[in-house]
């Protein structure tokens, strides 16, 4: 058996960044941007007023001046003229100061009277104006490689820019093996159970930004796995889930060797976890999940989650960690590195007392793994340890 970091070592070196492609930007949100893009002009692209009021040549401005108004300026519609000493134009907030201003006395200092405009005793210091590229300026870039959210989405546009270039979406293929297993909705005989776990992996890929396609159930027969992996050929990332130990119906190593895999390795010092594989076959990489629930889901996690970031060119790192604070006390871990259930609340981490592979319901509680060293002696609330926070 190998260390966890020792697998992920291993698998980082069987994958690569995707090549990039371009999208519209109402698309970009949640991608990750392949190359640095520039704006493509100052923002504001003009000195723009930052409040209603009137613009003047802030030199004049003192209490109890009057100016005479001679227009008015609005987002969209500027004024064309040029403003003199002693001249205002009315303005209002995000239109552009006219030429011979650079001063906005907002309206609640003024008096008007008509066409006049009278400064009250406020001292209007601020200018109100926002200068040309002070948010922004063209050539300013956006560095890749980054997820897009939201907020990203609004700059890009602002800065004019209609299409992005982002990473192509890794294509996961997920094989579900056994003959126990019927999808969701059907209904099983008494030695049969939901394939629940290429559902999990799915949603799992989706929020880290692939594309998952799942491929029917692979029967515990050579040519069932035999086409599941045909199937599968053109996919970026192989998972196969189920029949990688070493029983009698565990075909799917032969098989995938029969198919060209070549294995980098089998069994990790990990618990949940132990029987997990992987290896090149073709353009693909494969890696073989355990098919105990949750076994699967925490390997995902590990392991899935961080290859799946390379290959969208996120650099090669293991699952974020955190130091927190144990809740209550916890026993001595074993000879594997153990993810244990967990959740992290106001008073710190409590590792949940079920720790079975089978139990989704344990799983569907946690919202942190616990990570325990081999050989990790007992904790005692209060006690520092590490965590992944799904």
């Amino acid at each position: 058996m190998i260390t966890v970091n020792e697998a992920l070592a291993q698998l980082f070196a069987l994958v690569s960044p995707l090549e990039a492609e371009t999208v519209p930007l109402i698309h970009a949100c949640g991608r990750v941007l392949a190359k640095d893009v520039q704006a493509a002009r100052n923002q504001p692209p003009f000195a723009a007023s930052a409040m209603d009021g009137y613009a003047v040549d802030g030199a004049m401005v003192s209490a109890g001046r009057t100016f005479r108004v001679v227009g008015e300026a609005a987002a969209g519609h500027g004024w064309q003229g040029h403003v003199l000493p002693g001249e205002a134009v009315r303005i209002f907030t995000g239109a552009p100061l006219p030429a011979g201003t650079n001063h906005v006395i907002i309206q609640e200092n003024v008096t008007r009277d008509g066409g006049v405009i009278t400064l009250d005793d406020s001292d209007n210091d601020a200018p109100n104006v926002r200068p040309a590229g002070a948010d922004f300026k063209t050539g300013d870039a956006i560095k890749a490689p980054r997820i897009l959210s939201p907020s990203d989405i609004a700059l890009l546009a602002a800065m004019n820019i209609a299409t992005v270039p982002v990473t192509r979406k890794p294509v996961v293929a997920l094989i579900a093996t056994g003959d126990e297993l019927v999808q969701p909705g059907e209904v099983p005989s008494d030695d049969q159970i939901i394939a629940s776990n290429s559902y999990g992996l799915a949603a799992l890929i989706g929020t880290l930004g692939g594309h998952a396609r799942l491929l029917p159930i692979a029967r515990d027969t050579v040519a069932s796995l035999e086409l599941a992996f045909d199937l599968a050929a053109d996919a970026d990332l192989i998972v196969t889930i189920g029949g990688a130990s070493v029983g009698d119906h565990d075909l799917v190593g032969a098989v995938a060797q029969t198919k060209g895999l070549e294995r980098s390795f089998y069994k990790i010092a990990m618990r949940p976890g132990k029987p997990l594989m992987a290896g090149r076959m073709g353009r693909a990489t494969m890696i073989g999940l355990p098919g105990n629930p949750v076994s699967a889901m925490v390997c995902g996690h590990v392991f899935l989650a961080p290859v799946m970031r390379k290959m969208l060119g996120l650099g090669a790192d293991p699952a974020p960690r955190v130091t927190a604070t144990l809740a209550k006390d916890a026993s001595a871990n074993g000879p594997r590195e153990h993810y244990m259930r967990a959740s992290e609340g106001p008073d710190g981490v409590t590792i949940f007392a079920r720790q079975d592979s089978a139990l989704l319901t344990v799983l569907a509680d946690a919202n942190c793994l616990a990570v325990r060293p081999i050989n990790d002696p007992a904790k005692r609330a209060g006690d520092r340890i590490e965590i992944i926070r799904l």
